[in-house]
């Protein structure tokens, strides 16, 4: 893939530990939504970070960039566009982009590995397609879910899409699903053969979604994520 000298448009937070990065690019470039971005460190040192914004807005790229303490090889990332101003990517990276095909969608999220899903819904609702998607968001507390508001109106606004926010460690005030997200799939969902899955978290998450899901039917050849690559 061609690299690309990107200009640093802004860093905001998101949450204490994630911000938001905004990069300009020369030029419009064609991706796909769910694809990642390789951010240039050094000739052999090349960091993937999921592309948050749909294929459709092509002119920017937008990650969701988690760096909690101790985690230089995100923080090191975030310092070098914050020192430098702009930052070398490669795009288009990843065969787990969306690809519907008329079964109805599970998007699995943990962390950060929301943004994955992000430029998929993005780009669904976009589309006019209207098979029915549902994202399954997870987070140990209810403000590492730092999208919720939006999301839930776009579930208002679109009749296919559903949001179902899953926090882990939940305050006594917090209404909504709790414990595992995969399980919070798994309690609506009693047989996966009829589905498609896309996944992004932790290796470990991935995996056991990708175990406990296939013991509930679902087909291999229906489960997208690019953590499968390495598991």
């Amino acid at each position: 893939m061609p690299q690309i000298n990107c200009k640093v448009a802004s860093i905001t937070p998101l949450t204490d530990v994630v911000q938001k990065v905004e990069l300009t690019l020369p030029e419009a470039v064609a991706f796909k939504a769910g694809q990642y971005a390789m951010v240039v460190m050094g000739e052999k040192d090349m960091r993937p970070f999921s592309i948050a914004n749909p294929a459709y807005d092509n002119n920017r790229v937008e990650l969701h960039i988690g760096a909690e303490p101790g985690n230089s090889y995100a923080g090191e990332v975030l310092a070098r566009m914050q020192q430098d101003g702009e930052i070398t990517l490669s795009l288009g990276h990843g065969d787990a982009f969306l690809q519907s095909n008329g079964l109805p969608m599970v998007l699995i999220a943990g962390g950060t590995g929301f943004s994955y899903t992000y430029s998929i819904l993005k780009e669904h609702l976009q589309s006019g397609d209207k098979t029915p998607l549902t994202l399954y968001w997870g987070g140990k507390h209810a403000n590492d879910l730092y999208l919720t508001d939006e999301l839930s109106a776009l579930a208002d606004a679109n009749d296919h899409f559903t949001f179902v926010p899953v926090v882990e460690f939940a305050s006594d005030d917090w209404t909504g699903r709790t414990g595992w997200v995969h399980h919070a799939a798994m309690a609506d969902h009693a047989d996966f053969g009829e589905i498609q899955v896309y996944v992004a978290g932790r290796f470990e998450m991935a995996k056991v979604v990708r175990d406990d899901f296939t013991q509930r039917g679902l087909k291999v050849e229906n489960l997208y994520g690019d953590a499968f690559a390495f598991i």
